[in-house]
């Protein structure tokens, strides 16, 4: 068993914005006691101790936190490269100045379509041009700047004009990345899944633009498993590389292992050192002895992992089922149904999305202990 590369520090689930694709959780109000600024100074020890090299400050929106230079700088001093995942509503320069201060090293900032209206209805509140404006503050700053975009049916025909916002913007580094159905992109799954043609009209933009941008900028597309002949690798293998906390201090493989109806770990509780190698949330899918067939005697089996655990779970009800997405699998129909549904003449182009709720007011605990009411951003 390895060490762990990558912490994902969901600090709080608050967020200012409605996307429906959101990766939280559909029951957020469960996640209300968040840790404490000294549980997370503790958490990001351990997990240096551990061996984490990476520390992904995520959430919701991590800038709610009050608590986040704090946070940024005690991980700055043990060592660990910070990366903050934000909307970046709230980044204003001044909080910006505070973070650059306090040793934060990257920034990836998300938005939702490169036209202001359309990124606007998909963020669920005006947030372009405050996107558009923080992404200036990060690169007059110094920062290397990842632009984030989930990609679907409403705006994956746009994928040109993003690239060139990332262009505009001067990001050193653009991710493309597919919707993945989980969390309330599950819920929306009928109305963001995209057709076929559209995604093979996007991958060819996306291959010139790579060549276009070799030397300037690095063009990450992530690849839709729906329309894929096998899974994608379970995090390079479930609790191989990645562990994730969430805002109340439970310890999952990955941000989307929440759904599944595993054993709780939590900082609070052990410490992350016996939740990696012996906690039941972490050692239920690791390895391969777990397999069922065809993954047990498949050639792939140490290359996909059998695929996505939380995607087998929602699709067929079993967590230890061989992902639908490949094609080998004896539940393929399901995935096949959705493919074709999105593909069909008769589909419907406007098909209603249910937003992720968005401006959730939690109390944030401090170190003394007491809980405040944060104000939202925005």
């Amino acid at each position: 068993m390895d060490s762990p590369f990558g912490l994902l520090a969901e600090l709080t689930y608050r967020c200012p914005l409605a996307c429906p694709y959101c990766s939280n959780p559909l029951n957020m109000a469960g996640y209300q006691d968040e840790l404490s600024t000294d549980e997370w100074r503790r958490v990001l020890a351990e997990a240096g101790d551990l061996g984490v090299l990476q520390c992904h400050l995520s959430g919701g929106e991590p800038l709610l936190r009050r608590d986040l230079v704090e946070i940024v700088a005690d991980a700055h001093d043990l060592g660990l490269y910070t990366n903050l995942i934000t909307s970046a509503l709230g980044l204003s320069r001044p909080r910006a100045e505070q973070l650059r201060a306090a040793g934060l090293d990257h920034v990836q900032i998300s938005i939702q379509s490169d036209e202001p209206a359309v990124s606007d209805r998909i963020a669920g509140t005006p947030s372009f041009q405050r996107k558009i404006e923080a992404m200036g503050v990060v690169k007059e700053l110094g920062w290397p700047l990842t632009m984030n975009v989930v990609l679907h049916r409403l705006n994956i025909d746009r994928v040109a004009d993003v690239l060139g916002l990332a262009e505009e913007v001067g990001a050193d580094r653009v991710e493309l990345a597919n919707t993945q159905y989980y969390g309330w992109a599950w819920r929306n799954r009928d109305a963001l899944l995209p057709s076929r043609a559209q995604l093979e009209a996007a991958e060819v933009v996306v291959r010139a633009a790579r060549e276009r941008l070799r030397d300037r900028m690095d063009v990450i597309y992530v690849i839709p498993d729906y329309y894929s002949h096998y899974p994608k690798p379970c995090m390079g293998g479930w609790a191989s590389r990645q562990l994730t906390v969430t805002p109340n201090g439970d310890v999952l493989p990955c941000p989307a292992a929440q759904s599944l109806p595993l054993p709780r770990a939590s900082v609070r509780e052990d410490s992350l050192e016996w939740i990696w190698a012996e906690s039941p949330v972490m050692t239920a899918f690791r390895g391969t002895d777990w397999m069922p067939e065809p993954c047990r005697s498949c050639a792939r089996r140490e290359l996909d992992f059998g695929g996505c655990r939380c995607q087998a779970f929602l699709l067929t009800g079993d967590a230890a089922r061989t992902d639908p997405v490949c094609h080998l699998s004896p539940d393929h129909a399901l995935v096949a149904r959705a493919v074709d549904a999105a593909n069909a003449d008769s589909r419907a182009d406007d098909l209603p999305l249910i937003p992720r709720p968005h401006r959730v007011r939690q109390p944030a605990r401090h170190p003394g202990g007491a809980g405040r009411p944060t104000p939202e951003v925005g």
